[in-house]
């Protein structure tokens, strides 16, 4: 079993505390470094807290803030102008094709192949993950 004190001058032999990494000086290191207090709040506490702000507020400034001011309680955005994105069925990738016979959107012609080749119902099956599937009575 290996020693587990310090090595004495002159000693060959290799102990368990010149393995210690811990005991090895950390010149990086900022010794005066102070690590943040700051607490992150999650969407919940922050609803939470604007809430809690807005009833405080005197019923002049409630209203207004309420109509007025963006918050997170009333924050409205127009359509998006940027063009959705499509993904593939299979891999996931983007899906700049689209197969004409099922609807199912590959990525490459590798994708196409495999998807040419797929048994009768699978394809149902992949389009019914992302809600895109024909049901027929």
């Amino acid at each position: 079993m290996a020693s587990t004190t310090p090595p004495s001058s002159g000693s060959a032999q290799f102990t368990l505390f010149d393995a210690d990494i811990t005991m090895a000086p950390k010149p990086f290191r900022n010794p005066s470094h102070k690590t943040p207090t700051r607490r992150i709040k999650n969407s919940k506490q922050i609803v939470s807290d604007e809430i809690k702000r807005i009833q405080s507020l005197p019923d002049e400034a409630r209203t207004a803030a309420l109509v007025d001011t963006p918050t997170y309680m009333n924050v409205e955005a127009p359509p998006s102008v940027v063009p959705r994105k499509w993904w593939c069925d299979i891999t996931g990738l983007k899906a700049p094709y689209r197969m004409p016979g099922n609807g199912m959107r590959y990525h490459n012609k590798e994708i196409y192949e495999v998807i040419k080749h797929l048994p009768p119902g699978v394809d149902q099956q992949y389009l019914q993950l992302r809600s895109a599937n024909v049901v027929l009575r």
